[in-house]
């Protein structure tokens, strides 16, 4: 099935590199029980999910050329106008292949935000023609809003530029649960000093649905996506819906600050279909009007990686 008349925009896919973000650096090796429980984790959820990465990922140049095609393919099946990458082995990596097909892909600067990072920031907006900056909240050693760290926001502000942070429960079994920056709140101070930075906060902030929700209350640059699974719900302490979340949203921070994406990256599945077409089933199923489910899955992220509003 395709889905050429939405126009649809994932805002936030990974390209399936060896890549080193994301990763906790622990310093040692992990204890091999908490090795154990991942992975009994994730064949869970690989059978809950249909998220077989049997296919490993790109290794060399020719490999990821080989993969990059498979997602032109991708973009062609489904009929999707553009995907976003917010990983790639670096920036100059993923660079390199969304410029070979810049009307179908972009992607975001994603080095670790300490002092200095302003520079390879604007090296990666300026002359790259990356279009935002990806972080992880759990993994940054400084806080936001540390003096050195001011350079990074004030280029972000002066650039508008889109800053997607994940924040909330980090990787699986044995994954990181406790962090000074785990709660979208730790970013609260910098977001209301640089109101000209558009903020996403992305799998509609992983159990920390309340602070996102206070976040958005406080201040007018919060954006969350929607990418992902999202079965941390069920490990909420309350029932929670992924039309529950689809609501709330929509009620309160309104159609123009929720952004579609999948999370996708590796194949065989590749694009993941099946999250776009269950959150489709929840905006239509609570009867959002056609021109703001056209805004949710494409126009707003073309709105923020400065493509046409269609």
């Amino acid at each position: 099935m395709t889905y050429a008349h939405l126009n649809v925009i994932d805002l936030h896919c990974h390209f399936p590199i060896e890549n080193t973000l994301g990763r906790e650096p622990t310093g040692k090796e992990r204890h091999p029980l908490l090795v154990q429980y991942s992975e009994s984790r994730g064949a869970r959820m690989r059978n809950e999910w249909s998220t077989d990465t049997a296919q490993p990922v790109a290794k060399t140049d020719a490999e990821a050329a080989a993969l990059l095609e498979r997602w032109v393919g991708e973009v062609e099946t489904y009929g999707l106008r553009h995907v976003n990458f917010v990983t790639g082995q670096g920036n100059n990596k993923l660079s390199s292949l969304i410029s070979q097909h810049p009307n179908k892909f972009s992607g975001f600067a994603h080095h670790a935000l300490v002092p200095g990072a302003h520079t390879e920031l604007k090296r990666a907006i300026e002359e790259l023609g990356l279009k935002g900056y990806k972080l992880i909240g759990p993994l940054t050693e400084y806080p936001f809003e540390h003096p050195e760290l001011r350079p990074v926001w004030e280029y972000c502000a002066e650039k508008r530029l889109p800053v997607l942070i994940h924040f909330g429960w980090l990787g699986r079994g044995g994954g990181i649960v406790d962090h000074p920056r785990i709660s979208p709140l730790s970013l609260f101070q910098t977001a209301r000093d640089f109101p000209e930075i558009p903020f996403v906060i992305p799998h509609f902030g992983v159990n920390h649905w309340n602070d996102v929700l206070a976040l958005c209350w406080s201040l007018p640059n919060i954006n969350i996506d929607t990418s992902g699974s999202n079965q941390w719900m069920k490990w909420m302490p309350y029932p929670l819906t992924l039309e529950d979340l689809f609501r709330k949203a929509y009620e309160n921070l309104g159609p123009e600050r929720i952004l579609f994406g999948t999370d996708s990256s590796y194949f065989p599945r590749g694009f993941s279909v099946r999250y776009l077409q269950d959150q489709l089933r929840a905006c239509y199923s609570l009867n959002f009007k056609e021109e703001d489910i056209r805004n949710i899955f494409g126009n707003n992220a073309a709105r923020l990686l400065g493509l046409e509003v269609l």
